[in-house]
């Protein structure tokens, strides 16, 4: 027979069970309240009022940076574009304020990529000079040219990443801060990326990963740092965006609900800015980051590791068939 005592046990297991099962859905449902809140009715904050009237974006003549550069312009702050090549930057420059005529908007030509870093951020520091720079877009980031074995990357391939995604990221962090801390406010914006802050691994780009996880936790410190000051440091995470770099390593043509256009992915990131040290801003990309966090690692990894492969073997394919159309009309020539 079943004891009272039996029951009573059984009773309190179930009153446990449910209490946690309460507690764990309760959880879920103020955080969908809380992301439907940010992602539809919460409004962006004034930059100008709260941080100051100019802004630094670098990587800013093509992809997510060319779009934060021209939405912080249709908002109303001037700009200080960094880049590598003065033409381009010219030239978007010129878009820039043939859209926005009361814009101001200053071009700084710098190769993240060269060994010394050093003229380029003082040519950063000279165009600041005596202004209201309350914003900084860490945006430039550079990726393998193709999905890579680690042993197969040569040392100028992966020392590029490291020295374009690590060094130039925390160095013009440096020099912009400067100010912010002599003002007192301040929002710096590092771009980082789902291969390391929603993905447990990224096999085949594996140096790419490792960088963008050092922008992350890079970040994170530095909101903890200097919050006290008026500066907010927050790590922005996209996943895939419709850009030439992604559809040159990704083979993705065009965008869709879940990769969506600079354009797009810039509105959703400018309404972020300021509120949480790290946040994936664009709404679908959210969605999936929560669905990956739902499935273990392990299956994670093997899915990423797969799809590495295919690429690799993609590029590959692609290589030797150019290289034979190649031959082909070389040999007709003749």
């Amino acid at each position: 027979m079943v004891t009272a005592a039996a029951c009573n046990r059984v009773d309190d297991c179930v009153f446990i069970v449910s209490c946690l099962g309460f507690i764990v859905t309760l959880h879920y449902l103020l955080s969908l309240s809380a992301w439907i809140f940010r992602t539809c009715f919460r409004s962006e904050k004034n930059l100008i009022r709260t941080y100051g009237s100019w802004a630094v974006v670098t990587g800013a003549t093509d992809g997510i940076g060319k779009a934060f550069a021209c939405q912080l312009a249709e908002r109303g702050l001037n700009l200080i574009l960094v880049s590598r090549t003065l033409q381009k930057l010219e030239a978007v420059a010129r878009e820039i304020k043939a859209k926005n005529p009361k814009a101001r908007v200053k071009v700084v030509a710098m190769d993240f990529a060269c060994g010394d870093l050093s003229e380029g951020l003082r040519r950063v520091e000279k165009a600041s000079e005596g202004l209201d720079v309350g914003l900084l877009v860490n945006n430039v980031g550079v990726t393998y040219p193709k999905a890579m074995f680690f042993d197969e990357v040569e040392e100028s391939v992966w020392m590029k990443i490291v020295r374009v995604n690590v060094e130039g990221t925390t160095k013009v962090t440096k020099c912009v801060l400067r100010g912010m801390l002599e003002r007192r406010k301040g929002a710096i914006v590092n771009i980082g990326s789902g291969a390391a802050a929603v993905l447990p691994s990224h096999p085949l780009f594996t140096v790419y990963a490792a960088t963008k996880a050092y922008v992350e936790q890079f970040s994170r410190s530095l909101y903890v740092e200097y919050r006290q000051y008026g500066i907010h440091v927050q790590c922005q995470v996209p996943l895939y965006v419709a850009t030439k770099m992604v559809s040159k390593v990704a083979f993705i043509e065009k965008d869709s609900v879940f990769i969506p256009t600079a354009e797009a992915y810039a509105r959703a990131a400018i309404a972020e800015i300021g509120y949480k040290p790290k946040s994936i801003p664009y709404w679908a990309h959210s969605v999936q980051g929560f669905f990956a966090h739902c499935i273990p690692n392990s299956l994670l990894d093997a899915w990423r590791f797969s799809i590495g492969v295919r690429r690799r073997n993609n590029h590959k394919s692609f290589t030797s068939d150019v290289k034979s159309t190649f031959s082909g009309h070389v040999k007709a020539i003749k």
